[in-house]
């Protein structure tokens, strides 16, 4: 069975990596585990990232969960979000 909750959280991050990727006129599709660097993400747009997505689900993600593998792709920040949001 499907995790409908996850479906939409990833659907959610995803716009956001679309969001910040639209600023600098990158377009191009991003699958739920492709690489967010690789995509065209700066060290800088991934910290805008993270703030985006504690804004977008109302939520405090620890510092400790701040690191580069739990933003590596849409599919583990939506991992993290479910997670934290428990």
């Amino acid at each position: 069975m499907l995790d409908r909750t996850n479906v939409d959280v990833a659907d959610r991050v995803a716009l956001l990596v679309r969001r910040i990727l639209g600023k600098r006129a990158i377009v191009r599709a991003v699958g739920p585990d492709d690489d967010l660097r690789a995509c065209g993400l700066s060290s800088l747009e991934i910290v805008n990232l993270m703030l985006s997505v504690e804004t977008e689900f109302a939520i405090r993600i620890p510092e400790r969960e701040m690191t580069p593998t739990n933003f590596h792709s849409i599919a583990r920040i939506a991992m993290l979000v479910s997670a934290t949001s428990r």
